[in-house]
């Protein structure tokens, strides 16, 4: 196990980053923990604290960018490379369906019966 991203806040306004992830020495496998985090977000290993979760990467997002001063480009950049990403995505969960796979999906916070129907 490896920690990508740990924030903690202490008080009001205080809030720190952590991680076992160096960029520079790692930086081919970006594409990897980006595939890596959307097949949990779309499967039952999500966790069941999706609204939470997401909330949060929002709002460092949002603060990122808001930081930024290369807000527009970074998020053209983001657009591009996520509509890329959801275009491969959606093409592999259709070709899984077309090979016969079954694909389930649970909404937020919903997990899937303990028991066979």
């Amino acid at each position: 196990m490896k920690k990508l991203l740990e924030v903690l806040q202490y008080g009001e306004n205080e809030i720190r980053f952590n991680t076992e992830f160096d960029v520079h020495k790692n930086v081919e496998t970006l594409p990897a923990i980006v595939l890596g985090a959307a097949m949990s977000m779309t499967t039952k290993l999500w966790g069941g604290n999706e609204m939470s979760v997401l909330a949060i990467i929002r709002a460092l997002c949002i603060a990122d960018l808001a930081v930024s001063v290369n807000r527009k480009d970074m998020i053209r950049q983001l657009d591009e490379e996520s509509e890329a990403m959801a275009k491969m995505f959606f093409e592999t969960m259709e070709a899984f369906r077309r090979g016969g796979g079954t694909l389930m999906t649970f909404g937020p916070g919903v997990s899937p019966s303990k028991t066979k129907s």
